[in-house]
């Protein structure tokens, strides 16, 4: 069942990424990439920026909540992944993968940023999952 689950919201997840919230491919121009850490995290704490209240929050909390459910279900279909590296160097490598073909594909753009974000929900679901499943055996 949680394997189903997973592949479920995978898929959910790759359709919000490439296809969901108006996406289009972009052809002018060259490949949309940031490498800079924290670079667009800052931008949208610039409150001078113009960037919407809703639109800052939907771009740092969404790719922090969207990553949750990894943290939890990763660790529970794979032994090999209830060590918090293991689970976050094979998210990275996940997201490495998603954030280059957003890229290469020219429907998003790759940026640091959102792999870090993305990152932060993973380790929130972990810690969500262990502090639950601890507080079950106390």
């Amino acid at each position: 069942m949680l394997l189903i689950l997973l592949i479920a919201y995978s898929a959910a997840l790759v359709y919000w990424m490439f296809i969901g919230f108006g996406r289009s491919v972009h052809t002018d121009g060259p490949f949309r990439y940031n490498l800079e850490p924290l670079r667009t995290i800052k931008l949208y704490f610039d409150l001078d920026n113009g960037v919407s209240f809703p639109r800052r929050l939907i771009n740092l909390l969404g790719n922090v909540i969207v990553f949750v459910p990894f943290g939890v279900l990763l660790p529970l279909l794979r032994k090999s992944l209830r060590s918090v590296l293991a689970l976050l160097f094979v998210s990275a490598l996940g997201i490495l993968l998603l954030e280059t073909m957003q890229m290469l594909l020219r429907v998003g753009s790759f940026d640091i940023d959102d792999l870090l974000l993305n990152l932060a929900g993973v380790l929130c679901g972990y810690i969500l999952l262990w502090s639950v499943f601890l507080k079950g055996k106390r």
